[in-house]
């Protein structure tokens, strides 16, 4: 699904070893699903709030990036590049032994995992010459209030506008 990630920039900058890190993308799957949605990586088990939110989760104990099929229709090619390669680094997280899934303990925009994803997203924009104007409206995701959006985009040093 992803053939190509390995020959990209931000392949070369995720942490660790490139060599560690390319096992692990032979070993990470794209499973594509019907209905609305968009990018994340699979959890072992769905988190007790996204569950009690009433939304079920594609649960995987391998590496799984679970791509709703409306977004790899409908979405533009730089936003399906940049939640690819952030979703990537969670599976890289993960086998770090990182944490993805904090409930409701630390809110998702302040999540130290999210903001690294989304940083290195943004980064990658950058390089690619995104403005912030796009930036702003990829990262204005429909989970958050105001508020945490504003945040997230101080958080990963995207301008308000």
């Amino acid at each position: 699904m992803f053939r190509g990630l390995e020959d990209t920039v931000p392949f070369s900058k995720y942490p660790g070893d490139d060599a560690a890190t390319l096992r692990i993308a032979e070993r990470t799957y794209a499973h594509i699903t019907e209905g609305p949605g968009w990018m994340y990586v699979a959890p072992r088990r769905t988190p007790p709030e996204v569950r009690a939110a009433g939304f079920r989760m594609v649960e995987s104990r391998a590496d799984e990036i679970v791509v709703a099929r409306a977004h790899l229709v409908n979405s533009a090619a730089m936003d399906l590049y940049l939640d690819v390669i952030h979703e990537f680094l969670h599976i890289l997280q993960r086998h770090q032994g990182r944490e993805l899934w904090l409930g409701t303990k630390v809110p998702y925009v302040d999540r130290p995992t999210e903001v690294e994803a989304y940083a290195f997203s943004v980064a990658e924009a950058r390089r690619l010459k995104v403005p912030d104007r796009y930036l702003r409206e990829y990262l204005e995701v429909t989970w958050v209030k105001r508020s945490e959006y504003l945040r997230l985009l101080r958080n990963v040093g995207v301008s308000y506008g």
